[in-house]
């Protein structure tokens, strides 16, 4: 097919990466080269298990996994989200079976940088999580910065509010001196953060659109995908009152195969790493307006056209079948 793109993806793998892991594997504008993992959601040893577990049900074949950094470059990992991922971070989903792919002895940074330099501009970067595993790639082959044809992270907020603070993004505020280092690489980005995640919600319509339309070959991906979104649905109601959840992961996924999704401004983004009230924050002056800036933000997203593609790339053919 032309026109696919080369992604890289790196997850710490709970419920909405696992999404975006079956929407990267499935769809048809994408070629993945590749998995890492890192902690998060959930230990880095879980996010590798799930990871393959979920790269076994796509039906995707031997996908290359490798397993990444377990705490956040200065910091102490903060421990699982069992509110929005479940004690194994997949909902507390038990019917995937243990994987028989097993990951890379390579840690996730070397792969980083071999991929890059084996593919020089040729490679989307589409980090889900903490930037810890690309921070860590950054020191050790600072020249990568210019060699990907671009990252899409998912993470940070620009006028939105934060969600595990006032002001912080879960992902940036996990390790905001990983993302700090990503920021100021040089490295082109795209931001795609809860400004266009939040207005993007997956609702129970959806999901009985999207029941209706997997194959019946597709059942156990079915079984699954209904267990987690509803799992999302009731931790969103719990803490929201909202029965529906946001697609963070699957979004930026969407957003590396498709910019023509969301409106973008250019800012100059800083990540705070000190502040005890704005740590993680993801800030740009938006009183005075530069020239200068390191990353382009998502501030407005098709909702509409996201949802149906991801619900016709999960029913497609592609991987499984």
């Amino acid at each position: 097919m032309q026109n696919q793109k080369r992604l890289l993806l790196d997850v710490d793998t709970g419920v909405d990466d696992a999404l975006a892991i079956l929407y990267a594997l499935k769809s048809p504008a994408a070629v993945i080269e590749g998995i890492t993992t890192v902690c998060g959601n959930v230990a880095v040893e879980q996010a590798t298990v799930n990871t393959l577990k979920v790269v076994e049900l796509s039906g995707a074949g031997d996908i290359p996994v490798a397993q990444g950094a377990a705490k956040p470059l200065m910091r102490e990992w903060g421990g699982t989200v069992t509110a929005y991922h479940g004690e194994n971070g997949l909902g507390n989903y038990d019917r995937l079976p243990e994987p028989k792919l097993q990951p890379l002895e390579e840690h996730a940074a070397d792969f980083i940088v071999r991929k890059v330099n084996e593919r020089p501009h040729e490679l989307t970067l589409v980090f889900v999580g903490r930037l810890t595993n690309l921070a860590l790639a950054l020191a050790k082959d600072p020249a990568i910065a210019t060699k990907v044809d671009r990252l899409v992270l998912m993470g940070g907020a620009l006028r939105a509010p934060g969600n595990v603070t006032t002001v912080a993004e879960a992902n940036i505020h996990g390790d905001p001196e990983a993302a700090h280092r990503v920021f100021q690489s040089g490295m082109p980005i795209t931001m795609v953060g809860l400004d266009v995640t939040m207005k993007a919600i997956f609702k129970e319509k959806h999901l009985e659109e999207l029941k209706r339309r997997m194959p019946s070959q597709l059942a156990d991906l079915e079984a699954f995908a209904e267990h987690v979104l509803k799992f999302r649905f009731n931790a969103y109601d719990s803490s929201d009152g909202l029965y529906g959840t946001a697609l963070h992961d699957p979004l930026a996924v969407a957003v590396a195969l498709d910019p023509n999704l969301v409106e973008t401004e250019d800012h100059y983004i800083t990540v705070e790493t000190k502040g005890k009230v704005s740590e993680g924050a993801t800030l740009a002056d938006l009183r005075r307006p530069t020239d200068r800036s390191n990353a382009s933000v998502c501030v407005q997203v098709d909702e509409e056209r996201f949802i149906e593609q991801f619900i016709e790339v999960l029913c497609s053919g592609k991987g499984g079948a």
